[in-house]
């Protein structure tokens, strides 16, 4: 409970609203949901927004339900539902426009400007986002990738309180030779 009030009043003085505030006020969010730091949730029409199971969005994300480029013109901001659908993950920076809907198994890369619907089994990226490639060919790429020197476990992650600077250096220098992967 004490954590939970720490964790709203943080929220609120960034002048951001919890996931749980916004639940209560009719957004729809499904198991798993990880919401990394600084991600906008369009609080004046959450409801309208829709998140379902195994969800990652990376830090920056805006997810909007209203524009309002056509308030001064017209006298109305234009608003419209957002889905996401399962096992998606959105990278930092990236803005979901209103009326969208994203699909199951999508990847959408980092700075991407999504302003149509996503197909699922896909990944986007640019502004606007476009198709690149299906998100099966996207794993096993990167599964071809992964060697036995160039995989990290948790322990090498700030979660493990206790990495020392020998597994830094480790990670650092095994790096040097291109991407790999951790934990």
């Amino acid at each position: 409970m004490i954590k939970y009030f720490f964790k709203k009043l943080l929220y609120r003085i960034r002048g951001q609203h919890t996931t749980e505030h916004l639940q209560k006020l009719g957004m729809k969010v499904g198991k798993n949901f990880n919401r990394l730091h600084d991600v906008t949730l369009d609080p004046a029409h959450c409801w309208l927004i829709s998140i379902g199971d195994n969800v990652t969005m990376a830090p920056y994300v805006h997810i909007l339900a209203h524009d309002a480029s056509t308030c001064y013109s017209l006298g109305y901001a234009k608003i419209g539902r957002v889905n996401i659908g399962n096992n998606v993950f959105i990278g930092a920076k990236s803005i979901v426009l209103p009326n969208v809907n994203i699909g199951d198994n999508v990847i959408i890369g980092a700075g991407s400007v999504i302003t149509r619907d996503i197909e699922s089994g896909s990944v986007y990226v640019g502004n606007p986002a476009v198709k690149i490639m299906d998100y099966d060919t996207y794993i096993q790429k990167q599964k071809a990738k992964m060697t036995d020197n160039n995989i990290f476990g948790e322990e090498y992650t700030l979660r493990n309180k206790n990495i020392t600077q020998k597994q830094k250096d480790e990670m650092f220098e095994t790096l040097e030779q291109g991407i790999g992967f951790v934990k």
